[in-house]
């Protein structure tokens, strides 16, 4: 085995998993390479990384629900703990676009524009161009819908997990999972 955390290698059979569309194996995957990074010291970043690949494929497999929850969860613990830095600023700016994507793909346009509003507000101009895509359609009454949003997220990259970002030369597969007896 190289040098490569072991978290680090089962994230990316993960990402391999969600391009091939396997996003509740690609979960399984995620949330093992995120005990073994805190069993194994691995960084924030790592572990924040493997949180927006969690968060990914819950967006992908059309859990909308779940990502608005996640979002709420971020949100909450920022509002305990503001963000000091500018990643850290950027990072909640990046959940209130998932939280308002994922609520606009659900048809709540309303709450969708606040959240988007907030992301922009607090990443600054030009930084979020999607969420100020999205902004634009609600502002001029165009129709917004969870298939032109996705259209949309592919051609701004939005996604982390892409075949250009994926080392599927050092994943690691987990154990299947055993099935019960009966």
């Amino acid at each position: 085995m190289s040098a490569l955390a072991l978290h680090f290698r089962v994230a990316e059979q993960g990402k391999v998993l969600a391009l091939a569309g396997r996003h509740d194996e690609a979960l399984r995957h995620y949330r093992e390479a995120l005990r073994l990074a805190a069993l194994q010291g691995g960084s924030d970043v790592c572990q924040r990384h493997y949180a927006w690949c969690v968060i990914e494929s819950l967006e992908r497999s059309g859990a909308h629900e779940a990502v608005i929850s996640f979002c709420q969860r971020v949100e909450a613990h920022y509002q305990q703990q503001p963000p000091t830095g500018d990643l850290a600023v950027l990072d909640l700016a990046a959940h209130h676009e998932r939280h308002g994507l994922a609520l606009a793909k659900l048809g709540r346009l309303s709450e969708a524009r606040t959240r988007l509003e907030s992301a922009v507000a607090l990443a600054g101009a030009g930084r979020l161009p999607l969420s100020e895509r999205v902004l634009g359609w609600t502002r001029s009454g165009l129709h917004v819908d969870a298939r032109r949003i996705s259209l949309e997220q592919d051609r701004h990259a939005y996604w982390v997990v892409r075949p250009d970002t994926v080392r599927p030369d050092v994943a690691v597969a987990l154990p299947p999972v055993a099935s019960p007896l009966g």
